[in-house]
């Protein structure tokens, strides 16, 4: 499966601040299988966002994108926005269960916005911006993600079949 990483951060476009949760991202994915085909940093800007969201979806760049960054409460924080503006179905399990299990480590996890969501044959999913969460977050679903790829692309058919992997 071919993975794309998108970082929404203001100070890490301007140079001012160095993307640790990127190259996390990319190291944990590859780790566990997947081809990082694209990654790219950009600012908080709603518009922006969505546009490399499309693009990566509509050019069948990546089955997987991973965003990390802008789902907190600060005004400029859009990236679940721009997220549901492309998405053609929620997939509302997998931001549910980063949160719930995020839940047994900090109850700020309750503060993350983050939203998931499937556009052509592309799974969408935010993480959050910090670091540690989103080692916590990528390791805690990526088990569970394989699978739904492989239902999304038509790769399986049968989401009871346990012996596919995933």
């Amino acid at each position: 499966m071919r993975a794309a990483i998108i970082t929404s951060s203001d100070s890490g476009y301007a140079g001012e601040r160095e993307d640790k949760s990127g190259p996390l991202i990319r190291e944990i994915l590859e780790g566990a299988g997947y081809e990082v085909v694209y990654a790219v940093l950009l600012p908080d800007d709603r518009e922006m966002l969505a546009d490399e969201m499309r693009q990566i979806a509509d050019d069948h760049m990546a089955e997987l994108l991973v965003t990390t960054g802008g789902t907190g409460f600060s005004p400029r924080d859009c990236m679940p926005e721009a997220t549901m503006d492309v998405t053609e179905r929620a997939v509302p399990g997998i931001p549910e269960a980063m949160r719930s299990y995020s839940m047994t480590i900090t109850p700020r996890a309750m503060l993350s916005r983050g939203a998931a969501g499937i556009r052509k044959q592309t799974l969408i999913v935010n993480l959050p911006g910090s670091p540690k969460a989103v080692k916590e977050s990528l390791e805690y679903i990526l088990p569970a993600l394989w699978h739904g790829l492989e239902i999304l692309t038509g790769e399986a058919t049968n989401c009871g079949d346990k012996s596919q992997k995933g």
